[in-house]
Protein backbone atom coordinates (compact mmCIF):
# COMPACT_ATOMS: atom_id res chain seq x y z
CA UNK A 1 0.00 0.00 0.00
CA UNK A 2 3.03 2.04 -0.14
CA UNK A 3 1.86 3.25 3.34
CA UNK A 4 2.82 1.83 6.96
CA UNK A 5 0.89 2.22 10.25
CA UNK A 6 1.26 1.22 13.82
CA UNK A 7 -0.92 -2.14 14.62
CA UNK A 8 -3.26 -0.07 16.25
CA UNK A 9 -3.69 2.73 14.15
CA UNK A 10 -4.43 0.31 10.84
CA UNK A 11 -8.38 0.61 11.20
CA UNK A 12 -11.15 1.47 8.31
CA UNK A 13 -11.08 4.78 6.70
CA UNK A 14 -14.99 4.75 7.10
CA UNK A 15 -15.13 3.04 10.69
CA UNK A 16 -12.21 3.24 12.56
CA UNK A 17 -12.89 -0.70 12.98
CA UNK A 18 -8.97 -2.14 13.25
CA UNK A 19 -7.78 -3.92 10.42
CA UNK A 20 -5.34 -5.51 11.61
CA UNK A 21 -5.78 -9.07 10.65
CA UNK A 22 -8.46 -8.70 8.71
CA UNK A 23 -9.88 -8.71 5.10
CA UNK A 24 -9.37 -5.25 3.88
CA UNK A 25 -10.39 -3.33 0.65
CA UNK A 26 -8.49 -0.43 -0.70
CA UNK A 27 -10.37 2.75 -2.30
CA UNK A 28 -9.06 6.30 -2.95
CA UNK A 29 -5.65 4.92 -1.54
CA UNK A 30 -7.77 4.32 1.58
CA UNK A 31 -8.67 1.18 3.57
CA UNK A 32 -12.41 -0.04 4.13
CA UNK A 33 -13.58 -2.83 6.13
CA UNK A 34 -15.45 -5.20 3.77
CA UNK A 35 -19.12 -4.31 5.43
CA UNK A 36 -18.53 -0.24 4.97
CA UNK A 37 -16.64 -1.13 1.29
CA UNK A 38 -19.84 -2.38 0.34
CA UNK A 39 -21.93 0.23 2.00
CA UNK A 40 -20.03 2.68 -0.07
CA UNK A 41 -19.01 1.54 -3.17
CA UNK A 42 -20.33 -1.76 -4.79
CA UNK A 43 -22.89 -1.66 -6.75
CA UNK A 44 -26.65 -2.45 -6.64
CA UNK A 45 -28.47 -5.53 -8.79
CA UNK A 46 -30.71 -4.27 -10.95
CA UNK A 47 -33.03 -7.24 -10.74
CA UNK A 48 -32.46 -7.99 -7.28
CA UNK A 49 -31.60 -4.53 -5.84
CA UNK A 50 -29.52 -6.05 -3.56
CA UNK A 51 -25.72 -5.30 -2.68
CA UNK A 52 -23.23 -7.09 -5.25
CA UNK A 53 -20.67 -8.00 -2.93
CA UNK A 54 -16.92 -8.08 -3.00
CA UNK A 55 -16.95 -11.81 -3.12
CA UNK A 56 -19.30 -12.09 -5.82
CA UNK A 57 -19.52 -11.86 -9.68
CA UNK A 58 -20.57 -8.04 -11.15
CA UNK A 59 -21.96 -8.26 -14.64
CA UNK A 60 -22.69 -5.10 -15.93
CA UNK A 61 -23.84 -3.59 -19.41
CA UNK A 62 -24.81 -0.41 -20.18
CA UNK A 63 -24.12 1.24 -16.42
CA UNK A 64 -26.31 -1.37 -15.06
CA UNK A 65 -24.81 -4.29 -13.22
CA UNK A 66 -26.55 -7.87 -11.68
CA UNK A 67 -25.43 -10.97 -9.63
CA UNK A 68 -24.36 -13.70 -12.61
CA UNK A 69 -27.63 -15.64 -10.76
CA UNK A 70 -30.12 -12.42 -11.81
CA UNK A 71 -28.38 -11.97 -15.18
CA UNK A 72 -31.62 -13.91 -16.87
CA UNK A 73 -33.43 -13.56 -19.94
CA UNK A 74 -36.94 -11.42 -19.11
CA UNK A 75 -38.80 -13.95 -21.32
CA UNK A 76 -37.75 -17.22 -20.21
CA UNK A 77 -35.19 -17.11 -17.62
CA UNK A 78 -32.32 -18.44 -18.79
CA UNK A 79 -28.93 -17.51 -17.86
CA UNK A 80 -27.62 -14.81 -19.82
CA UNK A 81 -23.81 -15.00 -18.27
CA UNK A 82 -21.55 -15.86 -21.65
CA UNK A 83 -24.55 -15.91 -24.18
CA UNK A 84 -25.95 -13.49 -26.94
CA UNK A 85 -28.38 -10.88 -25.83
CA UNK A 86 -30.15 -7.80 -26.63
CA UNK A 87 -32.42 -5.18 -24.75
CA UNK A 88 -35.56 -4.05 -25.37
CA UNK A 89 -37.26 -1.32 -23.34
CA UNK A 90 -34.42 -1.94 -20.80
CA UNK A 91 -34.84 -5.35 -20.69
CA UNK A 92 -32.66 -8.18 -21.06
CA UNK A 93 -33.73 -11.18 -23.73
CA UNK A 94 -31.25 -14.07 -25.17
CA UNK A 95 -31.15 -14.12 -28.45
CA UNK A 96 -34.24 -16.75 -29.15
CA UNK A 97 -36.47 -14.90 -27.31
CA UNK A 98 -35.93 -11.54 -28.71
CA UNK A 99 -36.39 -12.88 -32.03
CA UNK A 100 -39.57 -14.58 -31.72
CA UNK A 101 -40.98 -11.27 -29.59
CA UNK A 102 -39.51 -8.69 -31.50
CA UNK A 103 -37.85 -9.45 -35.21
CA UNK A 104 -38.94 -9.34 -38.31
CA UNK A 105 -41.21 -11.74 -39.99
CA UNK A 106 -40.61 -13.47 -43.68
CA UNK A 107 -44.01 -13.17 -45.63
CA UNK A 108 -43.25 -16.31 -47.63
CA UNK A 109 -42.43 -18.65 -44.90
CA UNK A 110 -43.58 -16.62 -41.72
CA UNK A 111 -40.31 -17.49 -39.70
CA UNK A 112 -37.97 -14.90 -38.24
CA UNK A 113 -35.19 -13.25 -39.44
CA UNK A 114 -32.39 -14.46 -37.21
CA UNK A 115 -29.47 -11.92 -36.51
CA UNK A 116 -26.87 -11.77 -39.27
CA UNK A 117 -29.95 -12.97 -41.52
CA UNK A 118 -30.13 -11.26 -44.97
CA UNK A 119 -33.19 -9.67 -45.94
CA UNK A 120 -35.67 -8.69 -48.97
CA UNK A 121 -37.71 -6.32 -48.83
CA UNK A 122 -40.23 -4.92 -51.36
CA UNK A 123 -43.38 -2.48 -51.02
CA UNK A 124 -43.49 -3.57 -46.84
CA UNK A 125 -43.03 -6.98 -47.60
CA UNK A 126 -39.56 -9.07 -46.01
CA UNK A 127 -38.26 -11.95 -47.65
CA UNK A 128 -35.49 -15.00 -46.17
CA UNK A 129 -32.93 -14.94 -49.14
CA UNK A 130 -34.10 -18.43 -49.82
CA UNK A 131 -37.73 -17.33 -49.63
CA UNK A 132 -36.97 -14.68 -52.44
CA UNK A 133 -38.38 -16.75 -55.10
CA UNK A 134 -39.81 -16.40 -58.65
CA UNK A 135 -43.66 -17.37 -58.13
CA UNK A 136 -43.34 -19.32 -61.17
CA UNK A 137 -40.25 -21.11 -61.78
CA UNK A 138 -39.37 -20.98 -57.90
CA UNK A 139 -35.67 -19.80 -58.42
CA UNK A 140 -33.89 -17.82 -55.93
CA UNK A 141 -33.82 -13.85 -57.56
CA UNK A 142 -31.33 -13.11 -55.32
CA UNK A 143 -30.06 -9.44 -56.80
CA UNK A 144 -31.52 -10.34 -60.09
CA UNK A 145 -34.49 -8.32 -62.10
CA UNK A 146 -37.80 -9.26 -60.45
CA UNK A 147 -41.59 -7.76 -61.40
CA UNK A 148 -44.43 -7.67 -58.97
CA UNK A 149 -48.10 -8.68 -60.30
CA UNK A 150 -50.63 -9.51 -57.85
CA UNK A 151 -49.51 -10.39 -54.83
CA UNK A 152 -46.25 -12.04 -56.26
CA UNK A 153 -42.57 -11.65 -57.46
CA UNK A 154 -41.42 -12.90 -60.77
CA UNK A 155 -38.50 -12.96 -62.70
CA UNK A 156 -38.50 -11.33 -66.18
CA UNK A 157 -38.21 -14.38 -68.33
CA UNK A 158 -41.00 -16.04 -66.14
CA UNK A 159 -43.30 -12.56 -66.44
CA UNK A 160 -42.75 -12.21 -70.25
CA UNK A 161 -43.77 -16.02 -70.92
CA UNK A 162 -46.68 -15.43 -68.30
CA UNK A 163 -48.08 -12.39 -68.69
CA UNK A 164 -46.44 -11.00 -71.91
CA UNK A 165 -47.86 -9.59 -74.85
CA UNK A 166 -47.94 -12.00 -77.73
CA UNK A 167 -47.38 -11.14 -81.30
CA UNK A 168 -50.57 -11.86 -83.21
CA UNK A 169 -48.40 -12.98 -86.24
CA UNK A 170 -46.25 -15.61 -84.66
CA UNK A 171 -47.68 -15.52 -80.95
CA UNK A 172 -44.44 -15.45 -79.61
CA UNK A 173 -43.92 -13.23 -76.49
CA UNK A 174 -43.17 -9.36 -77.12
CA UNK A 175 -40.16 -8.49 -74.50
CA UNK A 176 -39.63 -5.14 -75.61
CA UNK A 177 -40.70 -2.63 -78.26
CA UNK A 178 -43.70 -4.12 -80.98
CA UNK A 179 -46.45 -2.29 -82.89
CA UNK A 180 -50.53 -2.16 -81.83
CA UNK A 181 -52.27 -2.52 -84.95
CA UNK A 182 -56.17 -2.23 -83.87
CA UNK A 183 -55.47 -3.18 -80.27
CA UNK A 184 -52.98 -5.73 -81.19
CA UNK A 185 -49.65 -6.45 -80.85
CA UNK A 186 -47.20 -7.59 -83.02
CA UNK A 187 -43.66 -7.74 -83.27
CA UNK A 188 -41.62 -5.58 -85.56
CA UNK A 189 -40.18 -7.84 -87.79
CA UNK A 190 -43.78 -9.16 -87.99
CA UNK A 191 -45.98 -6.49 -88.91
CA UNK A 192 -45.50 -6.88 -92.55
CA UNK A 193 -48.04 -6.86 -95.93
CA UNK A 194 -50.22 -9.79 -95.90
CA UNK A 195 -49.35 -10.04 -99.50
CA UNK A 196 -45.49 -8.95 -100.34
CA UNK A 197 -44.58 -9.99 -96.27
CA UNK A 198 -42.91 -5.92 -97.05
CA UNK A 199 -42.54 -4.60 -93.36
CA UNK A 200 -44.86 -2.24 -92.70
CA UNK A 201 -43.19 -0.33 -88.71
CA UNK A 202 -42.74 2.69 -89.63
CA UNK A 203 -44.49 2.86 -93.08
CA UNK A 204 -48.15 3.95 -94.32
CA UNK A 205 -50.32 1.28 -94.54
CA UNK A 206 -54.43 0.45 -94.75
CA UNK A 207 -56.23 -2.63 -93.85
CA UNK A 208 -59.33 -4.96 -95.24
CA UNK A 209 -61.05 -7.24 -93.34
CA UNK A 210 -58.22 -6.49 -90.11
CA UNK A 211 -55.29 -7.57 -91.91
CA UNK A 212 -52.67 -5.18 -92.70
CA UNK A 213 -51.79 -3.83 -96.77
CA UNK A 214 -48.98 -2.25 -97.86
CA UNK A 215 -50.41 0.75 -99.83
CA UNK A 216 -49.41 -0.60 -103.44
CA UNK A 217 -50.55 -4.24 -102.57
CA UNK A 218 -54.22 -2.48 -101.08
CA UNK A 219 -54.17 -0.84 -104.42
CA UNK A 220 -53.95 -3.47 -106.72
CA UNK A 221 -56.10 -6.08 -104.86
CA UNK A 222 -59.30 -3.83 -103.10
CA UNK A 223 -58.78 -0.26 -103.95
CA UNK A 224 -61.15 1.24 -106.00
CA UNK A 225 -59.88 2.48 -109.75
CA UNK A 226 -60.21 6.11 -110.91
CA UNK A 227 -62.39 6.30 -114.25
CA UNK A 228 -60.59 9.15 -115.59
CA UNK A 229 -56.87 7.98 -114.92
CA UNK A 230 -57.26 4.54 -114.67
CA UNK A 231 -55.18 5.13 -111.06
CA UNK A 232 -56.23 3.23 -107.62
CA UNK A 233 -57.81 5.26 -105.08
CA UNK A 234 -56.65 4.03 -101.86
CA UNK A 235 -57.22 5.74 -98.28
CA UNK A 236 -53.72 6.22 -97.83
CA UNK A 237 -53.43 10.21 -96.82
CA UNK A 238 -57.35 10.62 -96.21
CA UNK A 239 -57.38 11.17 -100.40
CA UNK A 240 -60.67 12.40 -101.36
CA UNK A 241 -62.99 11.14 -104.58
CA UNK A 242 -66.21 11.41 -106.09
CA UNK A 243 -68.56 8.17 -106.35
CA UNK A 244 -71.67 8.16 -108.87
CA UNK A 245 -73.69 4.77 -110.30
CA UNK A 246 -70.36 2.68 -109.03
CA UNK A 247 -67.47 4.35 -111.12
CA UNK A 248 -64.98 6.29 -108.91
CA UNK A 249 -62.91 9.92 -109.32
CA UNK A 250 -60.08 11.13 -107.94
CA UNK A 251 -61.81 14.54 -106.83
CA UNK A 252 -58.73 16.00 -109.34
CA UNK A 253 -59.99 13.76 -112.08
CA UNK A 254 -63.62 14.90 -111.45
CA UNK A 255 -63.69 17.06 -114.13
CA UNK A 256 -65.79 18.14 -117.50
CA UNK A 257 -64.78 15.65 -119.77
CA UNK A 258 -64.92 18.67 -122.85
CA UNK A 259 -64.26 21.67 -120.85
CA UNK A 260 -61.79 19.88 -117.85
CA UNK A 261 -63.95 22.24 -115.59
CA UNK A 262 -64.08 20.80 -112.10
CA UNK A 263 -67.38 19.54 -111.40
CA UNK A 264 -66.94 18.80 -107.41
CA UNK A 265 -69.81 20.33 -105.78
CA UNK A 266 -71.49 21.21 -109.33
CA UNK A 267 -74.36 20.07 -111.50
CA UNK A 268 -73.26 16.98 -114.29
CA UNK A 269 -74.57 15.09 -117.17
CA UNK A 270 -73.34 11.67 -117.75
CA UNK A 271 -72.45 11.56 -121.58
CA UNK A 272 -70.79 8.62 -123.61
CA UNK A 273 -69.71 7.10 -120.12
CA UNK A 274 -68.62 10.40 -118.54
CA UNK A 275 -69.43 13.05 -117.05
CA UNK A 276 -69.81 16.48 -118.39
CA UNK A 277 -70.77 19.88 -117.21
CA UNK A 278 -74.05 21.22 -118.14
CA UNK A 279 -73.17 24.14 -120.13
CA UNK A 280 -70.91 21.46 -122.37
CA UNK A 281 -73.85 19.18 -122.47
CA UNK A 282 -75.79 22.21 -124.01
CA UNK A 283 -73.12 23.30 -126.44
CA UNK A 284 -73.22 19.50 -127.66
CA UNK A 285 -76.84 19.14 -128.11
CA UNK A 286 -77.25 22.18 -130.13
CA UNK A 287 -74.02 21.20 -132.36
CA UNK A 288 -75.61 17.77 -133.16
Amino acid sequence: MNRDWHEGHFACFQCDLSLSGQRYIKSNDQPYCVKCYETLFANVCAECKTVIGTGMKDLSYKDQHWHEKCFLCAECRCSLSGAEFASVDNKLFCADCHDNKFAAICDACQQVFRAGMKKYEFEGKKWHEACFKCGSCHELIMDNSFIPRDGAIYCEPCFAKNFGHRCKKCNEVISKGGVTFKETPWHKECFTCTECTKNLAGEKFTSHEEKPFCVDCYGQLFAKKCHRCSAVITGAGKTKFVTCDDQHWHTDCFKCRRCQKSLVGQGFLMEEGDIVCAQCSVEAQAVD
